[in-house]
């Protein structure tokens, strides 16, 4: 298939560029390139068969319209996104702009490109738009959450990411696009920028440095790792049905302090500090962020049941990988964080307004 990919140099879309292409798909992988999006976590596809590359912001309509008309996407899977809540407390309209604008003229350009298709190729179109659990809201202590938990966010981001997934129902009940929306829960692994919780504990224990964990790090979240959101993904746009919702959940629940303890015990392991002492020591908690949500868990069995997906990765498998990768990798992080970003402390400024 031609798969349009937007966000496809970010951390989820850079994983799920690398396996459409192995599966033989043809993909255009569009990105903006903001501070997020590298480039080198494709290098290896540079020169590839059926694979290529083109900077664009999906806020630019000519720029879409075009995308669209010359390289004629069976399906769009649509990632593009600022995604973390701490920026988005420090800067929200940048979110507003991208996640909500942005999906508005995407869906704008899928209409007009999906008109222009002979009937017997206008049946198989798709468009995959790709969001999270954090538009449900927090959790108490027990439930899930499923498609059809009413939508509370609590962060600018959230509340974007909930105005863009409004915006493609809405396309698909007005205007007849064959949208599917899916909202996943936390990711973690390779290629992940270093401004994530699970990055940040990786990296601040490897450099001796304070380990921050928000609160008495008791929020919980369910973690799945992002090549079986990947493969959920292609799973969904491939035999999902247009004006569905999947959840996809990793099955895999922890507190945040307990999260942490696990990564320096994997690292206490694989990269033991010189003097032998545990890198828990270096664990630190810190003022939590504002609105910040208890718990998130998701409930996936829909996509088990009627598309056949479940997670591979385990309580720690994945961990261990992305623990692994991490320190396998690390001209790939050390090049991010020779740039502006320092591991420094985001979402802080509550009080901060923004013009």
């Amino acid at each position: 298939m031609n798969i349009l990919v937007t966000g496809g140099a970010g951390f989820i879309g850079s994983n799920l560029v690398r396996l459409l292409v192995e599966r033989g798909h043809h993909v255009c992988n569009l990105d903006k390139l903001t501070y997020a999006g590298n480039h080198e976590s494709l290098a290896d596809l540079e020169g590839r068969p059926g694979y290529r590359w083109v900077q664009a912001d999906i806020c630019d309509a000519e720029a879409m319209r075009a995308a669209f008309a010359d390289f004629r996407p069976d399906w769009v899977m649509h990632l593009a996104a600022e995604s973390h809540v701490d920026r988005s407390i420090d800067g929200p309209g940048e979110f507003i702009q991208t996640n909500i604008f942005g999906t508005f003229v995407l869906l704008q350009a899928a209409r007009a490109y999906q008109a222009t298709l002979p009937e017997e190729t206008k049946a198989g179109f798709r468009f995959l738009h790709v969001s999270t659990d954090e538009v449900y809201g927090s959790l108490g202590d027990a439930g899930l959450f499923e498609e059809t938990t009413r939508y509370d966010p609590h962060s600018p981001y959230s509340a974007s990411k909930a105005a863009s997934d409004h915006l493609a129902r809405a396309w698909a009940d007005t205007y007849g696009l064959p949208v599917i929306v899916t909202n996943c829960s936390n990711n973690y692994g390779p290629y992940q920028f270093p401004e994530k919780l699970i990055p940040v504990v990786i990296l601040k224990a490897l450099r001796g440095e304070p380990i921050p964990v928000y609160g008495k790090g008791e929020n919980i979240r369910d973690w799945l790792y992002v090549e079986d959101h990947a493969e959920a993904l292609l799973t969904a746009v491939s035999k999902g049905t247009p004006g569905e919702t999947y959840n996809i959940g990793g099955n895999n629940e922890r507190r945040n302090i307990d999260l942490v303890r696990l990564l320096c015990g994997i690292l206490d392991e694989l990269r033991p500090r010189p003097d032998g002492s545990p890198y828990a020591e270096q664990i630190t908690f810190v003022r939590d962020r504002p609105g910040h949500d208890l718990r998130y868990a998701i409930d996936a069995s829909k996509i088990a049941r009627e598309l056949g997906w479940t997670p591979k990765q385990d309580h720690e498998s994945g961990f261990r990988k992305t623990v692994a990768w991490y320190l396998e990798n690390e001209d790939w992080w050390r090049r991010i964080l020779d740039g502006s970003y320092q591991l420094q402390r985001l979402g802080h400024a509550s009080l901060k307004t923004e013009h």
